[in-house]
Protein backbone atom coordinates (compact mmCIF):
# COMPACT_ATOMS: atom_id res chain seq x y z
CA UNK A 1 0.00 0.00 0.00
CA UNK A 2 1.55 3.24 -0.79
CA UNK A 3 2.07 6.02 1.94
CA UNK A 4 -0.29 8.46 0.81
CA UNK A 5 -3.28 6.74 1.50
CA UNK A 6 -2.54 6.41 4.83
CA UNK A 7 -0.89 10.56 5.11
CA UNK A 8 -3.49 12.05 3.19
CA UNK A 9 -6.75 11.02 4.77
CA UNK A 10 -4.67 11.60 8.33
CA UNK A 11 -4.46 15.20 7.08
CA UNK A 12 -7.43 15.71 6.42
CA UNK A 13 -8.46 14.64 9.53
CA UNK A 14 -6.13 16.59 11.69
CA UNK A 15 -7.71 19.59 9.53
CA UNK A 16 -10.91 18.73 10.69
CA UNK A 17 -9.94 17.86 14.30
CA UNK A 18 -8.29 21.18 14.53
CA UNK A 19 -11.07 23.19 12.94
CA UNK A 20 -13.50 21.68 15.19
CA UNK A 21 -11.33 21.56 18.33
CA UNK A 22 -11.18 25.68 17.37
CA UNK A 23 -14.20 25.66 16.63
CA UNK A 24 -16.17 24.17 19.39
CA UNK A 25 -14.06 27.09 21.78
CA UNK A 26 -15.85 29.54 20.32
CA UNK A 27 -19.74 27.96 19.81
CA UNK A 28 -20.62 29.58 23.24
CA UNK A 29 -19.95 33.10 21.89
CA UNK A 30 -21.27 32.15 18.44
CA UNK A 31 -24.75 31.13 19.79
CA UNK A 32 -24.77 34.50 22.48
CA UNK A 33 -24.89 36.38 19.67
CA UNK A 34 -26.95 37.47 16.94
CA UNK A 35 -27.60 35.12 14.35
CA UNK A 36 -28.30 35.65 10.38
CA UNK A 37 -32.26 34.30 9.60
CA UNK A 38 -30.47 31.95 7.10
CA UNK A 39 -28.14 29.88 9.44
CA UNK A 40 -28.12 26.71 9.14
CA UNK A 41 -28.23 24.20 12.43
CA UNK A 42 -25.23 22.94 13.77
CA UNK A 43 -25.88 18.83 12.35
CA UNK A 44 -26.56 20.55 9.23
CA UNK A 45 -23.08 22.25 9.25
CA UNK A 46 -21.02 19.37 10.54
CA UNK A 47 -22.81 17.10 7.83
CA UNK A 48 -21.71 19.72 5.53
CA UNK A 49 -18.03 19.54 6.82
CA UNK A 50 -18.27 15.70 7.43
CA UNK A 51 -18.88 15.36 3.05
CA UNK A 52 -16.74 18.26 2.01
CA UNK A 53 -13.34 16.84 4.00
CA UNK A 54 -15.05 13.45 2.21
CA UNK A 55 -14.69 14.91 -1.20
CA UNK A 56 -11.83 16.61 -0.64
CA UNK A 57 -9.31 13.94 0.55
CA UNK A 58 -11.01 11.55 -2.23
CA UNK A 59 -10.29 14.56 -4.72
CA UNK A 60 -6.40 14.91 -3.19
CA UNK A 61 -6.15 10.99 -3.74
CA UNK A 62 -7.21 10.92 -7.12
CA UNK A 63 -4.59 13.54 -8.10
CA UNK A 64 -2.02 12.41 -6.43
CA UNK A 65 -2.14 8.86 -7.87
CA UNK A 66 -2.32 9.70 -11.39
CA UNK A 67 0.17 7.40 -13.48
CA UNK A 68 1.04 10.16 -15.53
CA UNK A 69 1.95 13.47 -12.92
CA UNK A 70 1.14 16.63 -14.65
CA UNK A 71 3.50 19.77 -15.08
CA UNK A 72 1.49 21.48 -11.75
CA UNK A 73 1.67 18.33 -10.16
CA UNK A 74 3.76 19.82 -6.64
CA UNK A 75 2.29 22.64 -6.65
CA UNK A 76 -1.72 21.49 -6.73
CA UNK A 77 -0.29 19.33 -3.87
CA UNK A 78 0.97 22.64 -1.99
CA UNK A 79 -2.17 24.25 -2.31
CA UNK A 80 -3.98 21.43 -0.78
CA UNK A 81 -1.73 22.07 2.51
CA UNK A 82 -2.33 25.76 2.16
CA UNK A 83 -5.79 25.54 2.04
CA UNK A 84 -6.41 22.74 5.10
CA UNK A 85 -3.75 25.57 6.97
CA UNK A 86 -6.45 28.17 5.70
CA UNK A 87 -9.49 26.07 7.08
CA UNK A 88 -7.79 25.65 9.97
CA UNK A 89 -6.96 29.43 10.45
CA UNK A 90 -11.14 30.63 9.42
CA UNK A 91 -12.19 28.37 12.88
CA UNK A 92 -9.02 30.55 14.70
CA UNK A 93 -9.97 34.01 13.40
CA UNK A 94 -13.76 33.33 13.57
CA UNK A 95 -14.28 31.18 16.38
CA UNK A 96 -11.80 31.28 18.47
CA UNK A 97 -10.26 34.84 18.53
CA UNK A 98 -13.51 36.02 17.34
CA UNK A 99 -12.10 38.74 14.83
CA UNK A 100 -14.88 37.91 12.21
CA UNK A 101 -13.55 40.94 9.73
CA UNK A 102 -10.70 39.34 9.61
CA UNK A 103 -11.79 35.93 9.67
CA UNK A 104 -13.76 37.13 6.73
CA UNK A 105 -10.92 38.92 4.67
CA UNK A 106 -9.36 35.40 5.18
CA UNK A 107 -12.34 33.16 4.01
CA UNK A 108 -11.93 35.11 0.62
CA UNK A 109 -8.15 33.35 0.74
CA UNK A 110 -9.57 30.16 1.64
CA UNK A 111 -12.17 30.06 -1.68
CA UNK A 112 -9.64 31.83 -4.28
CA UNK A 113 -7.57 28.47 -3.15
CA UNK A 114 -10.17 26.01 -3.61
CA UNK A 115 -11.07 27.85 -7.29
CA UNK A 116 -7.67 27.84 -7.68
CA UNK A 117 -7.71 23.87 -7.35
CA UNK A 118 -10.43 23.14 -9.46
CA UNK A 119 -9.15 25.04 -11.97
CA UNK A 120 -5.57 23.50 -11.83
CA UNK A 121 -6.93 20.40 -11.95
CA UNK A 122 -9.92 20.16 -14.49
CA UNK A 123 -7.99 19.00 -17.59
CA UNK A 124 -5.80 16.50 -16.23
CA UNK A 125 -7.83 15.53 -13.29
CA UNK A 126 -11.58 16.05 -13.95
CA UNK A 127 -12.99 14.22 -10.88
CA UNK A 128 -10.64 15.65 -8.59
CA UNK A 129 -12.18 19.20 -9.47
CA UNK A 130 -15.15 18.17 -9.32
CA UNK A 131 -15.09 17.26 -6.12
CA UNK A 132 -14.59 20.36 -5.00
CA UNK A 133 -17.49 21.99 -6.13
CA UNK A 134 -19.54 21.66 -2.97
CA UNK A 135 -16.44 23.05 -0.59
CA UNK A 136 -16.11 26.02 -3.28
CA UNK A 137 -20.04 27.02 -2.96
CA UNK A 138 -20.02 26.40 1.06
CA UNK A 139 -17.20 28.13 1.34
CA UNK A 140 -18.75 30.94 -0.99
CA UNK A 141 -21.92 30.58 1.44
CA UNK A 142 -20.06 30.67 4.82
CA UNK A 143 -18.57 33.43 3.89
CA UNK A 144 -21.61 35.44 3.42
CA UNK A 145 -22.97 33.88 6.11
CA UNK A 146 -20.02 35.46 8.17
CA UNK A 147 -19.80 39.22 6.39
CA UNK A 148 -24.13 39.10 7.46
CA UNK A 149 -22.91 38.06 10.90
CA UNK A 150 -20.08 40.46 11.32
CA UNK A 151 -22.89 43.53 10.07
CA UNK A 152 -25.37 41.92 13.11
CA UNK A 153 -22.79 42.26 15.68
CA UNK A 154 -20.48 44.97 15.17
Amino acid sequence: MRINYILIPLGAIGVAWAGSYLTNIGLPWYFSSNLPGIAPTGAFIGLMWTIIYLFATISFLLWFNQKQRPKNFWMVNWLFIINGLLNVGWSYLFFFKQWTGSAIIEMLFLEATVIWLIVMMWRKARWSSILLWLYAAWVAFATYLAYIFWLLNK
